[in-house]
């Protein structure tokens, strides 16, 4: 009879513990552990906005795979474009006590609050691509998304120099990203200033001109369609934000037969895009070597976690203050480039690039 009563005990225990194990796993944040290298003991907390475009998964997948090299625990959360969930997933983070916060916001302008609390726990943040406004990050790392909407202007209008020599005033459309992410205020700021000069000059009227939700494609396809249907003569040139809205908007071109006629820009590099170039419905998209950013982010976060210096390249205003910034290179890609860019980095390799 006592053996049986100690038996009964011992399964009870077992499953009681095995429901916790189940309700402990469910609340707890997923966490990546790197390869045992015990001189980082550093754990870092990367959160994601989103993982909508490829280029988002590549950047997870890229800083996963050097935060193993340099022996680096990383807790890694995706919000799925939802600001309350990113807010929460933070301070999730918060709790766990990471070291350094790595963020690519969904909204700029919401995590004023959450990074005031990094701040009060110690906790140093490093604004990922997309700059964290109305706030004081430690830090901003991304490309330089002026020169980017500059380059996607530039090339629309190189492929446009014959029209704008016959004298002719010509249609373009802005098909913008999103309002909530900096980044397309900063690509669309640099996109007018090459623009601007030729409306002032009347050689170009801006006859489109909209932000898109989400950096939707499917957005930037109906917004481009509802003008394209009210009128018929087209757009002459689709200045895009990056490489889903370049999508978006070929496809409504497509729409109404004016597909491989009108210079459509782009960036991110995305193998669906380079595949665009390659057939001529897409005229540039703008290569951004993600593995370098991500890469540079962990090595940063190492240097913050350890409080050592960091060399940045300049400022970067964001609404309350000027962030110390470090700014990396981006390169516009065209067919005449494409293998000696995307396919000679190792990026995509040429069958995938050029696969029909």
């Amino acid at each position: 009879m006592k053996k049986r009563l100690l038996v009964g005990l011992i399964i009870i225990l077992v499953v009681v513990a095995a429901i916790i194990g189940v309700l402990y796993y469910r609340q707890t944040p997923i966490v990546v552990p790197a390869a045992e290298k015990p001189q980082e003991n550093i754990l870092v907390g990367f959160s994601m906005g989103t993982l909508q475009e490829e280029r988002w998964q590549r950047d997870k997948e890229e800083f996963l795979k050097r935060a193993d090299e340099l022996g680096v625990v990383v807790d890694l959360q995706d919000s799925n474009n939802n600001s309350a969930k990113q807010i929460s997933q933070i301070q999730g983070m918060i709790m766990a006590g990471v070291d350094v916060l790595v963020i690519a916001p969904y909204d700029a302008d919401s995590l004023a609050e959450v990074i005031s609390e990094a701040h009060q726990s110690g906790i140093k943040v490093i604004s990922y691509d997309r700059l964290i406004r109305n706030t004081a990050p430690d830090l901003y790392l991304s490309f330089d998304n002026e020169k980017v909407g500059e380059y996607q202007a530039e090339y629309v209008l190189k492929s446009l120099a014959g029209k704008l020599d016959a004298g002719k005033k010509l249609k373009i459309a802005y098909v913008g990203g999103a309002p909530t992410d900096n980044n397309a205020l900063l690509l669309k700021k640099g996109s007018f200033r090459l623009l601007q000069p030729k409306i002032d000059s009347g050689e170009i009227e801006i006859v489109f001109e909209e932000f898109t939700a989400d950096w939707s494609p499917d957005k930037a396809y109906e917004n481009l369609k509802k003008y394209l249907a009210e009128n018929k003569d087209g757009v002459d040139g689709v200045v895009a934000a990056n490489d889903g809205t370049a999508f978006g908007a070929i496809t409504a071109l497509s729409e109404y037969g004016f597909s491989g006629q009108v210079p459509v820009s782009g960036q991110d590099a995305e193998l669906s895009a380079l595949r665009r170039i390659v057939a001529g419905t897409q005229t540039v998209t703008v290569y951004k070597p993600i593995s370098k950013l991500a890469g540079a982010a962990v090595e940063l976060a190492i240097r913050m976690a350890k409080d050592q210096k960091i060399n940045t390249t300049g400022v970067v205003n964001n609404g309350q203050a000027d962030v110390p910034a470090v700014l990396l290179e981006s390169v516009p890609v065209t067919k005449d480039n494409i293998d000696d860019t995307i396919i000679k980095d190792g990026y995509y390799p040429r069958e995938d690039v050029y696969k029909k």
